[in-house]
């Protein structure tokens, strides 16, 4: 009997269409040699969406993706709407995404093959065994938190860093949980001897920590982390952290494999994932058939 799932595919901006091409071909294939059917259906997101329906997610795209098994995304971003209001920035559909999928753990292995060891800046010897997964917060912290915005003059701005609880404890157990399959450490990166945000992030990921006495924790400033990532990438095994963090450090570790568009991202919650290369939208390439799929692929 032969499986069934829907996949709604936001190509996005830029290389988007091209790399979710590639993906979705890889994913038929895939179907064909175990059983599975996959309906793709396709919907704009990012400037597209602003092109077509002044969103950078329409409604139907919302629609579609509450239906959907899984959702497959591209990249988002595209030039010319860098100055352009909040709501019709590319990178604000690409929020309001994650928010109305709940999906709040984003997963980036970070693995580096033999065969590309001559492609990344760092000396083979200090890739050897490097088997990294990045388990991001997704929804909370600076991205999301309220108030934020700019004064009507345009001389003070304010972002807001907020994280609670149960939102630190959740992403934790999938931290946790994902390194009880693997070599059974988790390291967590915060920035505690400045936050009080940082310090809840800490004393949370802790007492969590207390529920898996067959896992190791470690805690790292991000600072430090960050250097120890490139001078010794091989001691990570997961690497927990919050949004913002997350969000500079997996693209850190992109330089350990030599590039961005090799590596792939998941991101889990309660319902749909959302799956995507965590390049950018490369406005440059786009259309020249240049552009690499693997992270898309391997996503």
């Amino acid at each position: 009997m032969v499986t069934q799932y829907s996949v709604a595919v936001l190509p996005g901006d830029g290389i988007g269409p091209e790399v979710t091409a590639e993906a979705e071909r890889v994913l038929r294939a895939a179907g064909q040699r175990f059983d599975v059917s996959f309906t793709m259906s396709h919907f704009p997101i990012g400037a597209a969406g602003v092109a077509s329906a002044g969103d950078p997610l329409p409604e139907e795209t919302r629609a579609a993706v509450r239906r959907a098994n899984a959702v497959l995304l591209g990249a988002v971003g595209a030039p010319g709407l860098e100055h352009a209001p909040r709501h019709l920035k590319p990178e604000t559909g690409l929020l309001a995404l994650r928010a109305l999928l709940g999906v709040y753990a984003n997963l980036r292995p970070v693995t580096v093959l033999a065969p590309l060891v001559d492609r990344s800046p760092l000396k083979p010897d200090r890739l050897e065994g490097v088997d990294v997964l990045i388990v991001r917060e997704l929804t909370g912290g600076l991205y999301y938190g309220e108030p934020r915005g700019r004064d009507a003059a345009g001389s003070r701005a304010v972002n807001t860093l907020v994280y609670t609880v149960p939102e630190i404890e959740r992403v934790a157990r999938v931290a946790f949980d994902a390194a009880r399959r693997r070599r059974r450490l988790v390291t967590s990166v915060d920035k505690a001897n400045v936050l009080e945000v940082s310090q809840l992030w800490r004393e949370t990921v802790t007492a969590v920590g207390c529920e898996y006495p067959d896992v190791r924790l470690e805690h790292l400033y991000v600072d430090y982390a960050a250097m120890r990532l490139v001078s010794d990438p091989a001691a990570f095994d997961v690497l927990l952290t919050e949004n913002m963090f997350g969000d500079i450090l997996s693209d850190e570790a992109a330089v350990l494999v030599g590039s961005l568009g090799l590596l792939p991202s998941a991101s889990l919650g309660a319902g749909a994932g959302l799956f995507e290369p965590i390049h950018g939208s490369a406005p440059d390439i786009a259309g020249k058939g240049v552009a690499n799929p693997i992270g898309a692929i391997a996503s």
